[in-house]
């Protein structure tokens, strides 16, 4: 972890705090660690959706009746 980190409190679940105990121990890392690689880890996906709706930015829309009506226009529904 980085020398230039910042302190936090984070409220767990009984069982999950102890599920990332157990984690944190079997990977010798610190739960510290865990968390923020997981909360980089949710932040590369959201880079990752946030690409893809830029990519489709200019599809066209249709709305969720017009989507019912081709299902079902098309035996799908």
């Amino acid at each position: 972890m980085s020398t230039l980190s910042k302190r936090s409190t984070i409220y767990f679940e009984p069982s999950i705090h102890k599920a990332l105990k157990l984690r944190a121990a079997s990977s010798e890392t610190s739960i510290s660690e865990l968390v923020d690689e997981a909360v980089r880890l949710l932040m590369r996906e959201d880079q990752a959706d946030l690409a893809a709706v830029r990519q489709r930015v200019n599809e066209p829309e249709i709305s969720y009746e017009a989507l019912l009506s081709s299902l079902e226009a098309d035996g799908k529904i």
